[in-house]
């Protein structure tokens, strides 16, 4: 019998990635996506196309329903990959901006992994993996809101997998640094004078969103799965540094970027 999973986040980048890749691994692929126009595609694509807008409790909960009936109540593992970012000044957010992207980030993916937890329990040997970035280690001026939604899901996963300790559901964080996708582009810039780009030399430590799978792999199938999985160069310079580095000296680095 297949292992069934859901990705969110498949219409492009990682979870597209993920999802045709697990496919030629045998997995059944649950493919999420915002848009019906891109859940049509999954669906072309050979995948189970699910709408799912995260941002919307009806339509996670009308697509945790859809997963359940689907997986037959026996889900091996859920791929919290889908968000993106609100980027400026934390000055020019309004409340409405950071609950929106704490409730595409954070408060949607939670009420998805709940309401699938029992189909997750059942399977007898889940797993559940969120993907984090880089700013869930640390966070950089004009980034604070979307840093502050992967602080929050570090910390929520850190909960989550003490919680099931015992439960055979096993939960593990993807940090992915740099990464080729079409995420910066989607980007929400509350400065549209002064947008925040990624520093020129990023370009040098910048890969496809291939370099996860190794990652995916590992957290999928590993008897003794990893808590956290850095992803580029960045990534794991960034966990080394932050443990290293005074506060303030850190805070120097980060401002000059």
């Amino acid at each position: 019998m297949k292992k069934s999973i859901l990705i969110t986040g498949c219409s492009s980048g990682i979870g597209l990635v993920a999802a045709q890749d697990l496919q030629r691994r045998g997995y059944q692929v649950f493919a999420a996506c915002r848009k019906a126009d891109d859940v049509a595609r999954m669906n072309q694509l050979g995948f189970t196309g699910i709408e799912l807008d995260l941002d919307d409790a009806h339509s996670v909960e009308h697509a945790a329903q859809q997963v359940t009936e689907l997986s037959g109540n026996q889900l091996y593992a859920l791929f919290n990959n889908g968000g993106y970012g609100v980027y400026g000044a934390l000055h020019t957010l309004s409340r409405q901006q950071l609950e929106q992207q704490f409730s595409t980030n954070f408060f949607g993916l939670h009420q998805l992994t709940i309401l699938l937890l029992p189909a997750l329990l059942a399977n007898g040997g889940g797993r559940i993996i969120n993907t984090s970035s880089v700013l869930g280690l640390l966070s950089t001026p004009r980034r604070g809101a979307y840093a502050a939604s992967k602080y929050a899901l570090e910390a929520w996963s850190d909960a989550l997998r003490m919680e099931l300790h015992g439960t055979g559901v096993r939960v593990s964080l993807i940090e992915p640094g740099p990464i080729h996708t079409r995420f910066t582009d989607n980007v929400n810039q509350t400065q549209q004078d002064r947008p925040v780009k990624n520093p020129s030399i990023a370009a040098r430590f910048t890969l496809p969103p291939e370099a996860i799978l190794p990652k995916l792999h590992h957290a999928l199938e590993s008897k003794h799965p990893k808590l956290r999985y850095p992803v580029t160069l960045v990534a794991h310079a960034m966990t080394i540094i932050r443990r290293l580095l005074p506060g303030w000296m850190l805070d120097r680095i980060l401002r000059s970027n």
